[in-house]
């Protein structure tokens, strides 16, 4: 086996040309691969992202009356005219979006989905305790879809 790196700039030339030179074609899984990676840079495409614009943990002046008393921690996320509020407390979460419209709220982890729920007609959710690490919410109803950005809420 040859040293690496090698030696001397000429001999570095060598190695660099004998690894540009055509090895043939590409094979067919690796095609697959790539042409499957690459169709899953749109998957959310359709989804707006709603943005943090409140946080009980760092905002000094709430938005609001807070409407729980065991709350831990409120955060509100907004985009357009959407809005997700999230209200964490020891026993879960529990949330609310609107325009309120029944559908889906999931709650995924970078290891993946953790928590799939329903949402009532007024907008209404509750999930259980969140996992430590970094958390997004994506909400979906027959009008509209959004996901959060990742936000830690343990």
């Amino acid at each position: 086996m040859a040293q690496w790196p090698p030696a001397g700039d000429d001999a570095l030339l060598v190695e660099l040309g004998a690894a540009l030179h055509d090895s043939g074609p590409v094979p067919e899984e690796f095609l697959n691969a790539a042409l499957a990676a690459f169709s899953w840079r749109t998957v959310d495409a359709e989804l707006a992202v709603a943005e943090l614009t409140f946080d009980s943990a760092c905002d000094l002046e709430p938005a609001g009356l807070i409407r729980s008393a065991g709350t831990d921690r409120t955060l509100t996320f907004r985009t357009g005219r959407v809005v997700v509020e999230i209200e964490v407390t020891a026993t879960g979460v529990v949330g609310q979006i609107s325009p309120a419209r029944g559908g889906q709220i999931s709650a995924r982890t970078a290891a993946g989905r953790y928590e799939e729920v329903p949402v009532d007609a007024v907008g209404y959710f509750s999930m259980g305790v969140p996992p430590t690490g970094p958390v997004q919410f994506r909400a979906s109803t027959a009008e509209y879809a959004v996901v959060t950005d990742w936000v830690t809420l343990r």
